[in-house]
């Protein structure tokens, strides 16, 4: 990669309107509140997942079902509940089949959004994992009002609208993941589109040149 490429301007991030997004007409708004932000969204598609890309999706970290079980465990035992198992691969393996019949429910978008700081301002923006403890401003604070607490009630997982990458280094995995990648091992140029914004010279223009014309 070049050091263009590395320059964390071109930081990239994955995002996933979820099913509920979609059907709560909620795309535009969602897209809208990244742009506004000043990131560029750089690949976009629409599909109907299969359980085994879900599956993938959730367990490209080897770690995840360890690390994600004994998180679950510890918010059961934080609020003086019990938890289902206190095997967190057992508490993973129930939450990663609700994950599967969640995420296929029906059409998801996937987009690659770019800019200085994706992933954490995707993350700031989109907030919280629970809507109901979201902040208010984040997409997830305003627009939903599920909670942990309903989801055990009903055996499901979480709705809430998105997802995004959690870490450089998982949005590169996830990028990979569900783009096509080339022979060299990077994502295929014609499904990222590498392209300039006009307001990208405001962002990170160093002096702001040429502004007065």
């Amino acid at each position: 990669m070049s050091e263009t490429k590395k320059h964390i301007k071109n930081e990239r991030t994955l995002v996933i309107i979820k099913p509920d997004g979609i059907q709560r007409g909620l795309i535009g708004e969602i897209i809208g509140r990244y742009e506004r932000a000043g990131l560029k969204l750089t690949a976009m598609k629409m599909t109907v997942p299969t359980a085994e890309l879900i599956e993938k999706h959730y367990t490209l970290d080897p770690e995840w079902r360890r690390i994600t079980g004994e998180k679950t465990i510890k918010g059961y035992v934080d609020k003086g509940l019990k938890p289902p198992h206190t095997d967190p691969h057992k508490v993973t393996e129930i939450l990663l089949g609700r994950l599967v019949k969640y995420m296929t429910a029906g059409p998801v978008i996937v987009m690659v959004w770019q800019g200085a700081h994706a992933v954490a301002i995707v993350r700031k923006l989109t907030g919280g994992t629970e809507p109901l403890t979201s902040d208010v401003g984040t997409i997830r604070g305003d627009f939903v009002i599920d909670s942990y607490q309903m989801t055990d009630l009903d055996s499901r997982c979480i709705r809430n609208l998105v997802h995004a990458s959690g870490s450089v280094k998982e949005a590169e995995d996830e990028i990979a993941h569900w783009f096509a990648v080339g022979p060299s091992g990077d994502v295929a140029p014609s499904k990222i589109i590498d392209y300039t914004l006009v307001q990208e010279r405001i962002l990170y223009d160093v002096n702001l040149d040429d502004l007065l014309g």
